[in-house]
């Protein structure tokens, strides 16, 4: 079965049409202020109505109160949320039922150790995202092009459909979903030509290389 593929972080109609071309099983868009790929809820809104209901549109949050919360979910109206920050399993909870949209948490990896914090989140979390773990003072919590050691995911079961982030590219890509065994990949700076630039080619390359593995 053909690897399937997230792509992170859009923000132009240009880019989102590749993803759908490509065969994107998701498509992301950014609301964490700090992100060259920030994008409003208005603007996210005016992207994806074209494809609404061709691709599950996923709104990436990092500690989001409920006031960023209801204002983005009022005018975008995901089909799910990805949790990419220290929320708790308790509030990823509180999200998911104050939205009633669909759940991505993502776990930070840099060590065997560290996957077992998925076990929290399994109960309510519709998928797992592993990325690589930051350093805390880093600008973002993802989407810098860091990866974790992908092996580390061998042999390893959820009870929940997981995706594999942090460091993919139309290159390694394949590689990376064969040395993991992830049924579904996500992508964000490894298709840009600049910070928050996604590149139509690129996205198609991604998408062709993940569907091969």
């Amino acid at each position: 079965m053909p690897t399937r593929a997230k792509i992170c972080g859009l923000s132009t109609p240009e880019a989102v049409n590749a993803a759908l071309a490509g065969g994107a099983a998701m498509i992301g868009l950014n609301f964490f202020p700090k992100s060259p790929r920030y994008v409003t809820p208005e603007a996210a809104a005016r992207l994806v109505e074209p494809v609404r209901g061709k691709v599950r549109i996923v709104a990436v949050m990092v500690d989001p109160d409920n006031a960023t919360l209801d204002a983005m979910n009022a005018v975008l109206r995901p089909d799910m949320i990805q949790l990419h920050g220290q929320e708790s399993a308790e509030r990823a909870v509180e999200v998911k039922a104050r939205t009633g949209a669909g759940l991505i948490k993502v776990i930070s990896v840099s060590e065997a150790s560290d996957l077992n914090n998925a076990g929290r989140y399994e109960s309510m979390a519709d998928h797992l995202m592993f990325d690589a773990k930051l350093p805390k003072d880093a600008p973002m919590p993802g989407g810098m092009g860091k990866s974790f050691d992908w092996t580390l995911m061998q042999g390893r079961r959820f009870a929940r459909p997981w995706l594999l982030a942090g460091g993919l590219d139309p290159w390694n890509v394949r590689g990376a979903a064969v040395a993991s065994g992830a049924p579904l990949v996500d992508v964000s700076s490894g298709v840009e030509r600049g910070p928050g630039l996604k590149d139509p080619a690129l996205i198609a390359a991604f998408l062709a290389a993940a569907h091969q593995a």
